[in-house]
């Protein structure tokens, strides 16, 4: 009992570090809450789509988990449309995206976080403004620009609105903000230029970063949907957020346990990546923080 008391007051402060019991307790609350309302959706849908065809997926009668789990909605996804066209459609649309906003956002974002040449700043406030114009803003004259351009139907114009994004520029430029200055000195005086000072030095040093743009870039070039709705027309080059959802029409026997098992299908690559780069993305959050 003697030596109880003296280590509960040595573990005191360490409570106190994280606060207050009852502090505790509504961090966890408002933790699970916050939980419930992300993961419930998706978890629900997941145990709708596994209801067979007697059970109700809404009303009075429905219940949360199936009483009888089948994968017969799945099946039907993959049987009334190309399942498999339309994730080559996606790939290739994401494959392009990550592609021109790797190469153009690191290159800009490096050329942003150097200092000495005019226009710098003036650069840097229309790419900040440009982020306060929604997309639907700007959606009618870039329709008519890829109209012109006879990409309309093709996955080109589907990409190329999206080729580099603001965002992804101004994340870089805060991550080669991050970099010492001395180590780029050392780099000069051991004779470095400057395009492999970029290489070696910088792109390592960024690397979360990176990884930032490339889970932004894959989520919202795989989700899209209101431009590919716009610009693609016939079935062979609908990418697969937007060929699933023909899966709501009344042609196919709208079935609500296939809808959920296409919302399923098309949201587990987005929840396979992120668990495969979460640690590089938490990393690269902080260390690419827009910086003035």
């Amino acid at each position: 009992m003697t030596t109880a008391v003296p280590r509960a007051r040595r573990l005191l402060p360490r409570w106190r570090e994280y606060g207050r019991p009852r502090e505790l307790v509504v961090r966890y609350l408002l933790l699970l809450l916050v939980l419930g309302l992300t993961v419930g959706p998706l978890l629900w849908q997941l145990l709708a789509s596994l209801k067979s065809t007697g059970e109700d997926v809404f009303g009075a009668d429905a219940t949360l988990l199936p009483r009888h789990p089948t994968l017969r909605a799945y099946r039907e996804v993959f049987e009334q449309v190309p399942v498999a066209t339309y994730i080559r459609n996606s790939l290739t649309v994401v494959v392009l995206s990550i592609t021109s906003q790797l190469v153009f956002s690191t290159t800009a974002g490096y050329m942003l976080s150097k200092p000495g040449w005019k226009g710098r700043r003036a650069v840097w406030v229309v790419l900040v403004a440009s982020m306060m114009f929604p997309f639907e803003s700007i959606m009618v004259s870039l329709f008519l620009s890829i109209r012109d351009l006879g990409l309309v139907d093709n996955l080109a114009g589907v990409w190329l609105p999206g080729f580099v994004g603001a965002i992804n520029v101004l994340l870089m430029r805060g991550a080669f903000l991050a970099v010492p200055r001395e180590i780029e000195d050392s780099a000069m005086l051991d004779g470095a230029g400057e395009w492999q000072r970029f290489r070696y030095l910088y792109l390592p040093s960024a690397w979360g970063a990176i990884m930032v743009v490339v889970i932004n870039t894959f989520i919202s070039a795989w989700d899209d949907f209101l431009w590919p709705l716009i610009v693609l027309r016939s079935e062979n080059h609908m990418t697969l957020t937007l060929g699933l959802s023909r899966l709501q029409s009344s042609s196919f026997g709208y079935d609500q346990r296939v809808v959920m098992a296409g919302s399923v299908i098309s949201v587990i690559p987005v929840l396979v990546l992120f668990v495969i780069t979460q640690r590089w993305f938490y990393k690269g959050v902080s260390a690419g923080a827009v910086k003035l």
